[in-house]
């Protein structure tokens, strides 16, 4: 797992700026959404040329937190990269950062019903889930996925994110939906990338302007608390 450190300095900025070191102080559960972010074969198994071996040191942080999640009323959302027919032409600008054969085995291993578009086989995923399609680094931009609409329409108003790679498709899908108004959280022992420095540079950037860094443990205590007190009040009434 990635050895986190984010300066001294870009708490600072947030402190001088927010007044406070974390900007999500408590979580509500069924206004919360876990947005877990291609934890796929193509990025986690060797046997693939974007495997990032780090993420497979994440997954039981992340069930944990998808388990913490459906407790506390929440919804947790398993996100897919597809490689849809034609998307080499479609985004192109992509796709000519590949020579041909590595072109062709993208195309080919993440497409739908391939085995490295399948979610890692220890994921465990729940009856009440949603999961849903991507076809851009950022699954909040037009076009890219229905993920929106599905927020939406349950309610959902701050998103915990977690998967691979932290500097790449969760970083985007993380920022996208902070210009959309959600409310967004990363969790740094909940996503994974190529090496440490990738991964707290981006960990500072996004807590210092788009929404808060968070642990593993810290998340579920909160969704916890969340819960507790639902449950309470409900006794009470």
């Amino acid at each position: 797992m990635h050895k986190v450190e984010i300066p001294q300095v870009y708490i600072d900025r947030i402190i001088h700026r927010a007044g406070r070191a974390h900007l999500v102080e408590a979580l509500d559960g069924p206004t919360t959404a876990l947005v877990v972010i291609d934890m796929q074969n193509f990025f986690m198994d060797d046997a693939y040329a974007a495997a990032c071996p780090v993420a497979r040191d994440i997954v039981p942080n992340i069930n944990a937190l998808a388990d913490a999640t459906r407790h506390a009323g929440g919804l947790v959302v398993w996100v897919r990269m597809v490689a849809p027919p034609g998307s080499d032409q479609s985004w192109s600008a992509f796709h000519e950062r590949f020579t041909a054969a590595h072109g062709k085995a993208r195309l080919d291993d993440l497409a739908a019903g391939a085995a490295g578009y399948a979610l890692w086989d220890g994921m465990d995923v729940g009856d009440g889930d949603e999961v849903v399609d991507k076809n851009r680094y950022s699954a909040f931009i037009k076009g890219a996925s229905e993920i929106e609409p599905l927020l939406r329409g349950r309610g959902i108003e701050t998103l915990v994110f977690t998967g691979v790679a932290t500097n790449v498709c969760v970083e985007s899908s993380a920022r996208d939906a902070m210009m959309l108004n959600f409310r967004t959280l990363m969790v740094s022992d909940g996503c994974a990338t190529k090496t440490d420095a990738e991964h707290n540079a981006t960990l500072a950037i996004f807590h210092t302007r788009f929404g808060d860094v968070r642990e593993t443990a810290e998340v579920i205590e909160m969704l916890e608390q969340s819960a507790t007190g639902k449950a309470a009040a409900a006794a009470a009434e």
